[in-house]
């Protein structure tokens, strides 16, 4: 099997260093850009399969990467964060980033993060073909070609909120709590004060509702989400 190619992006030359010695040594394939604006070529001109990318840059700032890149790249990204900035966190979530890690962060932690987005990867990928297409209250999602549509009109989602919303929709009509999603699509348990879950749906409705006559997704406060099978539940 070919090493996975992650992209760094990162100003901390050191930083950048031992990462690539300690990645290299766990079988992956360290790419490394020293500000934004080469990350973002990097990005646009090469394939990856996981991005490393910090919020403190020179040239473009990781939330300009990010706004630059639409909110739908379909490689997960991986945003580095200011331990205790729930600021950053958050926008780097509305903006499309998969998931975040707060520096200073032990490489182990880092490396667990990795393995955890690259199992639902490819769990996704493994899914049985037979049930490739969902159509539940109007969302069409293609599992063959990772494309949504919503009401007829495409919809472009980023490859972390395509999989929460395959979930909710294979559990249409059923209450799933956050801590199931949060095994399920991001590969690790719910803690504390952690909001990613909640950012990603909020993404997904606000790409949703310009083309839906109503809400799709319910809110269960407390207790989880629910995709709705129709106008009357």
């Amino acid at each position: 099997m070919s090493q996975k190619r992650i992209l760094l992006i990162d100003d901390d030359r050191e930083i950048a260093e031992l990462l690539t010695a300690y990645l290299s040594s766990e079988g992956f394939e360290l790419t490394c850009c020293f500000d934004g604006l080469s990350g973002l070529e990097h990005i646009r001109t090469e394939q990856y399969q996981l991005i490393l990318l910090d919020v403190m840059l020179p040239g473009l700032t990781g939330f300009e990467v990010l706004k630059a890149l639409g909110g739908h790249s379909q490689t997960p990204i991986l945003m580095l964060t200011a331990k205790g900035d729930d600021n950053d966190r958050i926008l780097g979530l509305e903006l499309g980033a998969d998931d975040y890690l707060a520096k200073p962060y032990n490489h182990r932690e880092l490396l667990a993060r990795i393995n955890a987005i690259f199992r639902r990867v490819d769990l996704l990928a493994r899914q049985d073909i037979n049930n490739k297409i969902l159509t539940v209250n109007g969302v069409l999602l293609n599992h063959g070609d990772h494309t949504v549509t919503c009401h007829g009109q495409p919809i472009e989602l980023t490859g972390t909120e395509f999989q929460i919303l395959h979930y909710l929709m294979e559990q249409a009509g059923k209450l799933i709590s956050k801590d199931l999603l949060y095994e399920k699509v991001l590969g690790r348990r719910l803690t504390s004060f952690d909001r990613s879950i909640d950012m990603h749906v909020s993404n997904i409705r606000r790409k949703l509702l310009p083309v839906s006559q109503a809400d799709k997704i319910k809110t269960v406060r407390g207790a989880g989400y629910l995709f709705l099978l129709g106008t009357g539940q």
